[in-house]
């Protein structure tokens, strides 16, 4: 009696299982599909993959506002996150440069994707310092970070081929959006003065960004900022300030501004005065749920900034009205 009793209990159950699977069936499984556990490491990666995986994936960025990825190191709440990631999306050419050896040795058991990686070769910036090596500061250049949107598409369709039609709809808006990013920067990029068009910052984050845009640019660290600016180069800045009457020099939300104040100092002891132009995003987003904390925000922001502070013309707020100055 005993034994019939439980499996009619059994058979109940079972039957309230399947009758609770019935109220969230096929149709229902297909509006709310698996979501891959994605891994980014800086936040510039992550929200392109976010924006091209859509409700298809859940993305987690390791490192957030203002955190420098060339001297990050992995914690333990990372070493957790990484192993239970479906997928690890990270920028490479030697960015992250402490995480390389742990991101290699989790490649062996997951896809592991560094998008600069599958860039183009010739589209690439050199590295002054170690022969071999390029600039990581890919996403300065909307034309040339569109192929890493089109190679996290490309990565995410291989996990996901069910995401597919997702993922390239996605792809193709945030495109688009870089395609109009581009237009933006040439448009008003072309309105600073010939003699002013001197970019000084605190890091060499920003070549890509000269090269599309017509600027000489010139960092006060290397590629790095793991390397130390010396006094040598500080001085030759500060020679470049004064003898060019350089207006405006830039700091950084990742980087200390204690080099560029030195400039700052140095200028003015031999009679020529320099502005801080404005604090421009480097290595990192803004803050989480602002314009800027997108990887499009960041840059129109950095744009706007650079563009107003060498004597060109562009709106107050930005490219798309919600970009201030203080903002």
């Amino acid at each position: 009696m005993i034994h019939n009793l439980a499996s009619s209990l059994s058979r109940r159950a079972l039957l309230v299982g399947t009758a609770a699977l019935g109220l969230v069936g096929p149709a229902a499984a297909q509006r709310r599909p698996q979501r891959l556990n994605v891994v980014a490491t800086v936040a510039m990666v992550g929200d392109m993959v976010a924006r091209v995986g859509g409700e298809r994936v859940r993305v987690t960025n390791l490192m957030g506002e203002g955190v420098d990825p060339h001297t990050y190191r992995q914690t333990r709440a990372d070493m957790n996150r990484l192993a239970a990631a479906d997928m690890i999306f990270w920028n490479g050419l030697y960015l992250e440069a402490q995480l390389e050896r742990v991101l290699q040795d989790f490649a062996r058991r997951k896809p592991v994707v560094a998008i600069g990686e599958l860039l183009p070769r010739d589209r690439l910036l050199a590295d002054p310092e170690f022969q071999g090596r390029f600039d990581p500061h890919v996403w300065m250049e909307p034309a040339l970070w569109s192929r890493a949107v089109e190679a996290i598409r490309d990565a995410l369709i291989t996990r996901d081929p069910q995401g597919a039609d997702t993922f390239r709809a996605n792809a193709a808006a945030v495109l688009a959006e870089l395609e109009r990013l581009d237009a933006y920067a040439r448009r008003i990029f072309a309105t600073v003065p010939e003699r002013s068009r001197v970019l000084v910052t605190a890091h060499d984050a920003f070549s890509y960004m000269g090269r599309a845009y017509g600027l000489e640019v010139h960092g006060i660290q290397g590629l790095s900022t793991e390397s130390e600016a010396g006094v040598r180069e500080i001085q030759r800045l500060v020679d470049l300030l004064v003898e060019r009457r350089i207006q405006a020099v830039f700091v950084e939300t990742s980087v200390a501004d204690r080099n560029v104040r030195a400039l700052i100092e140095g200028a003015a002891a031999r009679g020529h005065i320099v502005q801080i132009g404005g604090e421009l995003f480097s290595d990192a987003l803004g803050k989480p749920g602002t314009y800027e904390g997108t990887l499009i925000g960041m840059l129109d922001h950095n744009f706007t900034t650079i563009v107003r502070a060498l004597g060109g013309d562009a709106p107050e707020r930005g490219m798309q009205g919600r970009l201030g100055a203080g903002s």
